[in-house]
C-alpha cells in the first residue's frame, strides 16, 4: 500500500536527518521508526515504534525481547528477525573490533576481553580462552550453554582442549543475564574444580570473569583466594 499522503516524503526526510546528524538528534521512537523502515515497506512505522516501546518498556527492552513475545505482538517473521539481528550484530562488531587489535591477550584485563562476548545475550553461556606462554590466544570459544540461571561446566572438555592446544594459561568466563556480577557459591566451587583439574596437566587458570549487563567481576582480582596468593595482582606470570 502506498505511503499515506500526509506522510509523503517522511521516510526520505528521516533518512536525510540521520545521514546529516546521526542518531544523536533522534528521539528513541524516531530511531526505532527509522530502523523498522527496512522490514516494513510502505507503512507508517511511527505508531508501531511508539506501541513497541510502550509495550516492552524501553527501546533496549524491544531489542532484548524474545522472538515469541515479538510475534505475539503481531510482528512478522521478517520484522522479528531484523529486531533480533541488532544486538547479535552489535556483539559481533564489538568482538571483531577487540580481536582485530591484537592476537595477544592482556592478562591484566580479562574482564575487558570477555565483556563483548556476552553483549545482549539472554542465556547463560560459559566461555574458555587458552593462551601460550607469551599470552597469545590459542583458542577462544563457548563450550557450554545453559538456562538463564545455570550452566553445566564440562571440566573434562576444558582439560582436553588445554592439552590439545598445548596451552600454558587459561581463563574462563560466564554471564549472569538480568543479574549482577557477583559470584555464587556454585561459581566459586566450579572455579576451584577447574583450577585443580588444569593444574594437574600443568596449565594455570588465571581468572574467572563473571559478566552481567554492563558490569563484570574478575575473581582473580577480587582476592578471594582461589588462584593462590601469587596470582592476585600479577596472575603469577
Amino acid at each position: 500500500m502506498p505511503e499515506n499522503h500526509s506522510h509523503k516524503g517522511h521516510r526520505q526526510r528521516l533518512r536525510e536527518k540521520y545521514m546529516l546528524n546521526g542518531l544523536d538528534s533522534f528521539k528513541l521512537h524516531e530511531a526505532l521508526e527509522l530502523y523498522l523502515f527496512y522490514a516494513i515497506p510502505y507503512k507508517d512505522t511511527n505508531e508501531l515504534a511508539h506501541r513497541l516501546i510502550d509495550r516492552f518498556g524501553s527501546l533496549a527492552a524491544v531489542f532484548d525481547a524474545p522472538p515469541s513475545a515479538l510475534k505475539e505482538f503481531g510482528l512478522s517473521d521478517n520484522t522479528v528477525a531484523l529486531i533480533k539481528l541488532l544486538p547479535d550484530m552489535s556483539r559481533l562488531y564489538q568482538i571483531d573490533r577487540s580481536e582485530s587489535k591484537s592476537n595477544h591477550l592482556d592478562v591484566f584485563a580479562m574482564s575487558r576481553y570477555f565483556e563483548p562476548y556476552f553483549f545482549g545475550m539472554n542465556e547463560e553461556a560459559f566461555r574458555l580462552v587458552l593462551l601460550d606462554r607469551k599470552c597469545k590466544v590459542l583458542f577462544s570459544g563457548v563450550i557450554s550453554r545453559g538456562s538463564i540461571n545455570a550452566t553445566i561446566v564440562p571440566i573434562r572438555k576444558i582439560v582436553e582442549l588445554a592439552l590439545y592446544y598445548n596451552a600454558s594459561f587459561a581463563a574462563i568466563a560466564h554471564n549472569h543475564p538480568n543479574g549482577v556480577a557477583r559470584p555464587s557459591e556454585l561459581d566459586i566451587v566450579t572455579t576451584k574444580k577447574v583450577f585443580m583439574a588444569l593444574r594437574i596437566v600443568g596449565v594455570k587458570l588465571v581468572d574467572h570473569v563473571i559478566v552481567a549487563n554492563d558490569d563484570s567481576l574478575s575473581l582473580a582480582m577480587s582476592g578471594i583466594g582461589i588462584f593462590g596468593e601469587d596470582v592476585v595482582g600479577n596472575y603469577g606470570i
